[in-house]
């Protein structure tokens, strides 16, 4: 294993860190990280405007972790949970912030992930929001949530690009990190 998820969230945590998290993701944990930040953006004096935009963000962040995380098996686990996640909340520079999440996902996933993340980064502003409205109105809603609105609210609602990056685990196991910027 040549990829170090302990060095990998030793790195994130460097900087300006709201909050920072790696473990089990649970309900619970959601409603405390959005508590939390919530507090945290309220005593940096931010705008609400930008408030709303990191909660927002966070909030589909957060679900897309809870909601897709492959349970681990044994072999894969090591020290981590079997629901294993990261999550990163950090201020880059004044209205700029990071939300950073990885979980582990099978590599069957990775051309899925691939394809769709590529086609909402290569999308205008305008192409997401149809793009929004069309999964809203055709598709089926998975067991797992919402028929794949999640990523294409964060980018409709941040206006940038969604960066990303598989690292390998084992050869069926691949850890998924994805950054969003919000300014």
């Amino acid at each position: 294993m040549s990829f170090d998820i302990n060095e990998y969230y030793k790195q994130l945590n460097e900087g300006e860190v709201l909050l920072s998290y790696k473990g089990s993701i649970t309900s619970d944990l959601i409603s405390n990280v959005l508590e939390v930040i919530e507090e945290k953006l309220e005593d940096l004096n931010e705008t609400s405007k930008i408030r709303k935009k990191v909660y927002n963000v966070l909030v589909e962040s957060l679900q897309n972790l809870f909601h897709h995380i492959d349970e681990l098996p044994e072999e894969v686990r090591g020290d981590m949970e079997s629901k294993f996640g990261v999550l990163v909340v950090s201020r880059v520079d004044t209205n700029v912030y990071k939300i950073t999440t990885g979980n582990v996902v099978t590599s069957g996933k990775i051309k899925f992930l691939k394809d769709k993340i590529d086609k909402i980064n290569s999308l205008t502003a305008d192409e997401l929001k149809d793009m929004y409205k069309f999964i809203l109105n055709h598709q089926k809603l998975s067991a797992k949530g919402g028929g794949g609105l999640g990523l294409v609210d964060i980018a409709r609602k941040t206006g940038n690009k969604l960066d990303y990056n598989f690292e390998n685990l084992t050869s069926e196991y691949y850890f998924f990190n994805l950054d969003v910027t919000i300014s």
